[in-house]
């Protein structure tokens, strides 16, 4: 298992980043403000975990032991897989994901692609009493969205966040709110952070 990983980074997409380490380019998938706060040619340093499939070996990596917990907890729970997992904490921070499933706020939790009213009230049921056994208390968490040009930037983002499970429509709706907004952002990860933000409220 690989458990973390630092080293400088030599590629930079919007869910995702190539850390070299040891002279070996690894792939690690990550949260489009993970890869947002990485720049070329700088260290850096990743809690990761490797989900091990038949067919491929998939290296996701987070800023904090405390997100990289939140999303192997979340995978215990049927139905929640890496990708929606890493959705989760896309749409909102780890402790924004706690203190939905302590609260038993589902319209939080459907805020997040891929995440219907079942898969939510699963999540509560499964996750709400271990949860709390930590001694979290939901009444001093916020849930608060974990987010944050020219025709090919609003693309890139729009397919982002259809990478991410959101809709065509949702997705090209929301990049044109960001972009036409007043002092809208220009850069490419300014505008996901944006878009993140808009469709978590």
């Amino acid at each position: 298992m690989i458990a973390s990983l630092r080293g400088q980074i030599r590629h930079v997409g919007l869910d995702n980043v190539v850390v070299e380490v040891g002279g070996v380019g690894l792939m690690v998938h990550t949260t489009p403000e993970t890869a947002a706060d990485c720049a070329l040619g700088t260290e850096v340093t990743l809690e990761t975990t490797l989900v091990v499939r038949e067919e491929s070996l998939t290296l996701y990596g987070f800023p904090t032991a405390d997100a990289k917990a939140l999303f192997e907890q979340v995978q215990t729970v049927s139905g929640v897989g890496p990708r929606l997992a890493l959705a989760m904490l896309s749409v909102h921070s780890p402790d924004a994901v706690r203190a939905a499933i302590a609260r038993a706020d589902l319209v939080a939790l459907t805020k997040v692609p891929g995440i219907g009213k079942k898969s939510a009230e699963r999540l509560v049921l499964e996750l709400k009493d271990k949860i709390l056994a930590v001694g979290v208390d939901p009444a001093s968490l916020a849930v608060q969205p974990a987010g944050s040009g020219g025709d090919a930037r609003a693309e890139q983002v729009r397919a982002a966040l259809e990478g991410l499970g959101w809709s065509s429509k949702q997705a090209t709706d929301t990049v044109h709110k960001v972009t036409t907004a007043p002092e809208a952002p220009t850069e490419v990860a300014a505008i996901l952070r944006a878009a993140l933000r808009e469709l978590g409220r």
